[in-house]
């Protein structure tokens, strides 16, 4: 049986797709005692409330359907933000250039978090390289706890 992600992804792509918008991630969380099932979406020029009432609605009539989750949750359909989370390897090369900060696991120079210029990622490694004030710096997949867009005011 697929995960619960997997398969919310499939249904939701071509929904997102009919509005104009791209699937950027599907989350399956337990938050203060609430399952949460997360869509987030990406498109050009941003995603507003009415792509994301019209792909919820669809989207909530596709799970009670085939319903494949045992008990309750909630369903959010949103924006993936200005300061996503990047994860694939696609969302790294979409992103070289790019405003990041990094946060790592285990303190390293006497800090966990790294605001800088994604430079570089290594697709077989999980490497993620970015220029901190001049200074190009390499944290492993392994020590990486979270690598998100940042906006720069």
């Amino acid at each position: 049986m697929k995960k619960i992600t997997e398969l919310t992804a499939e249904l939701a792509a071509p929904l997102a797709a009919g509005r104009g918008c791209t699937l950027w991630d599907v989350e399956y969380v337990r938050e203060a005692g609430t399952w949460y099932l997360r869509v987030l979406l990406d498109k050009e020029g941003g995603v507003d409330i009415l792509d994301c009432e019209d792909i919820s609605r669809q989207l909530s009539d596709k799970l009670d359907e085939l319903d494949p989750i045992e008990g309750s949750y909630t369903l959010e359909v949103g924006s993936a933000g200005a300061e996503r989370a990047l994860k694939r390897p696609d969302d790294f090369a979409r992103f070289t250039g790019s405003p990041v900060l990094v946060k790592l696991y285990r303190a390293v120079e006497g800090r966990k978090e790294f605001p800088g210029v994604l430079t570089a990622y290594d697709a077989d490694t999980g490497a993620v390289t970015v220029d901190v004030k001049g200074r190009a710096l390499t944290f492993q997949k392994k020590d990486t706890a979270l690598v998100r867009l940042r906006v720069e005011w």
